[in-house]
């Protein structure tokens, strides 16, 4: 916690030239609670408590646990960072669950202007499907998915819905895209960034992916563009027997388990060094 205050301070004169916009910090609540939205939300709203700044995102996976905890989450005012997003449903049913938590605010009266990002993650896509699809659909599902959950959002940013809320005060819940380093050596090393430029969307690059991107990245067409080409994709690996929603389940439970191993990992490490040092 302490550690994440710290880089928040460093961000937050960025946080307020943007008026909230930009200059973010994520503390996530602990992956074992995945499943569990009671605990979840309790943690969440002492983690929000506790960290006293408000450029804070608290991260919450977008499980069905999840999904309920964050509109509690929103209800009572929490910035959130939906995490381990993979499928269009999964982005839907975050989407909802942020402007549910929204509207009861607005009809408690209550200020509207409550921050959240939404973390699809991109690049495990191709991972998953590579050793069942030809060589010209490999490292397409990703992008292809992307595109799917990018016309939903701009669906989403067009609804009566959300501008009933943003005359409110309230500002849509921006759409991040994440795991966006090319994991195939074969791909270009920024295949994920030039294909994922697209207005009122973040992408969260590692540093080899930002570099290699400031050395040779060239500006694709918007995604907009691309509505077209991504439905025909979506159907090709539809006919291979890729259907996206239970491959996006699956994906969304690996990516739990890896967080729970990285988390165990680090309370292992830290009683070591607690054992160490007495």
């Amino acid at each position: 916690l302490e550690d994440l205050q710290a880089a928040a301070r460093v961000f937050l004169p960025v946080y307020q030239r943007t008026r909230g916009v930009d200059g973010w910090v994520s503390l996530e609540v602990s992956p074992l609670l995945a499943d569990d939205a009671e605990a979840t939300i309790a943690q969440a709203l002492e983690l929000h408590r506790r960290a006293a700044l408000p450029n804070l995102f608290i991260k919450v996976p977008g499980t069905a646990a999840g999904v309920r905890a964050i509109e509690e989450l929103i209800f009572h005012g929490v910035p959130i960072n939906v995490t381990l997003l993979f499928s269009p449903q999964q982005y839907q049913a975050a989407a909802e669950a942020y402007l549910r938590g929204l509207e009861r605010r607005l009809q408690a009266g209550l200020d509207v202007d409550v921050a959240s990002v939404a973390s699809v993650f991109i690049s495990r896509w191709d991972v998953k499907v590579a050793a069942q699809v030809p060589a010209d659909l490999r490292n397409r599902l990703g992008l292809a998915v992307a595109g799917e959950i990018y016309a939903r959002y701009r669906a989403l940013l067009d609804a009566p819905r959300l501008q009933r809320l943003m005359n409110s005060g309230a500002r849509p819940q921006r759409l991040l895209w994440a795991s966006t380093g090319t994991k195939d050596p074969q791909a270009s090393d920024v295949l994920y960034v030039e294909n994922l430029i697209a207005p009122l969307t973040v992408n969260t690059l590692p540093e080899a992916t930002l570099r290699a991107f400031a050395d040779h990245g060239r500006m694709h067409a918007p995604m907009a563009a691309q509505d077209a080409a991504r439905e025909t994709l979506l159907q090709r690996f539809t006919a291979l027997g890729l259907a996206v929603e239970p491959l996006g389940a699956a994906l969304q439970r690996e990516g739990a388990a890896a967080f729970v191993k990285s988390w165990n990992a680090l309370l292992e490490g830290i009683a070591q060094r607690q054992g160490a040092a007495a």
